[in-house]
């Protein structure tokens, strides 16, 4: 991968288009010091995107830098995507302030699709609508960031924080072929290491649950079991529920 500057740049992107860069991409592209000539990569895809598109990354030069203006040239595609073998959703009861920032970057660079934070039971963090938008906002950000370190082109979705009852009743009917998951501390819970390892395991898509610290409740796990997600276990050791979060990913990705 090259070391070429990364920018994501919402919108539509062709070669040969001149474009001006969005304020907050033209700040960080004013603080590497780049100057007209230089080489950058751009890229415009998110993990929203009709299953099987190729948005690929752009190579731009910087024409022009203004005090708060940067235009760029878009001179090449490829059609280079970084994406895990299959789609990988989270939905996770929130952790805490920075660990929850911690978790959006470290999952978006293991390749997740989508990220819905949940309130639980048992969640230290409760947010209001308002306070939700926010931080939706803030955690994408985050994921934007993420990507364009680790060189992925799509951008996962970062859902608005829901109350678990009201994400259950918004779930769709599990298709065809995907797998859903909560990790559980339940005597006799199925170790995810052993399911991955079967023959017949392969799914086009899979959602993991992730608990709060102290887990789901037994009603609110007896609810996800009943919308079709089987429990699993990481082993022995009970783990925060966001490095559970990135065991579960590192494992099915």
């Amino acid at each position: 991968m090259s070391s070429v500057p990364r920018f994501h740049c919402a919108g539509t992107l062709a070669v040969g288009q001149t474009v001006s860069l969005a304020p907050g991409v033209a700040r960080h592209v004013q603080v590497l010091r780049l100057q007209p000539g230089d080489a950058i990569c751009l890229f415009n895809g998110s993990a929203g995107a009709a299953a099987g598109t190729v948005c690929g990354e752009y190579d731009a030069s910087i024409l022009s830098m203004g005090r708060q203006d940067v235009q760029v040239s878009v001179i090449g595609h490829r059609s280079t995507e970084r994406e895990a073998e299959r789609a990988i959703h989270l939905v996770i009861g929130m952790p805490a302030n920075e660990r929850m920032d911690w978790l959006v970057e470290k999952a978006t660079e293991l390749g997740v699709t989508s990220i819905q934070p949940l309130m639980t039971e048992r969640s230290v963090v409760r947010l209001s609508e308002e306070r939700a938008r926010r931080r939706t906002e803030h955690w994408t950000g985050i994921a934007i960031a993420a990507c364009e370190q680790c060189g992925r082109n799509q951008v996962p979705v970062v859902w608005a924080a829901s109350g678990l009852a009201q994400w259950a009743n918004t779930l769709p009917p599990g298709a065809v072929g995907d797998g859903r998951f909560v990790l559980s501390l339940q005597t006799g819970s199925t170790p995810l290491r052993r399911l991955i390892a079967g023959l017949d395991f392969k799914p086009r898509a899979v959602t993991l649950l992730v608990g709060p610290e102290g887990g789901l409740s037994a009603t609110e796990e007896a609810t996800v079991i009943s919308l079709g997600f089987a429990p699993v276990s990481l082993g022995t050791r009970v783990l925060r529920s966001e490095t559970a979060a990135l065991a579960g990913l590192t494992l099915l990705g």
